[in-house]
C-alpha cells in the first residue's frame, strides 16, 4: 500500500504491507502528530484512523513558533 503525504507543497510516500494508523504514518516521516491536521478528500480525519489501502493525505500545520 502507498500513502502519499503532502505538507507545505512537498510530497512524501510511505510504503507498507499492512494497515497503519495516521499517527504511525506521521511517526515514520518524523512529523509530530500534535502539530498537524490530516485531511483526506477534503475531510479532517483523526490520527487514530486506520489506513488500509492507497491514499493521499494532506497535512495542515496547526502550530507555530513563538
Amino acid at each position: 500500500m502507498l500513502v502519499g503525504i503532502t505538507s507545505e507543497g512537498e510530497r512524501t510516500v510511505v510504503e507498507n504491507d499492512g494497515p497503519l494508523t495516521v499517527a504511525e504514518v506521521l511517526q515514520r516521516v518524523g512529523i509530530a502528530a500534535s502539530t498537524v491536521l490530516a485531511v483526506v478528500g477534503g475531510v479532517i480525519i483523526p490520527h487514530t484512523s486506520t489506513i488500509e489501502g492507497d491514499v493521499e493525505i494532506e497535512l495542515i500545520i496547526v502550530s507555530s513558533g513563538g
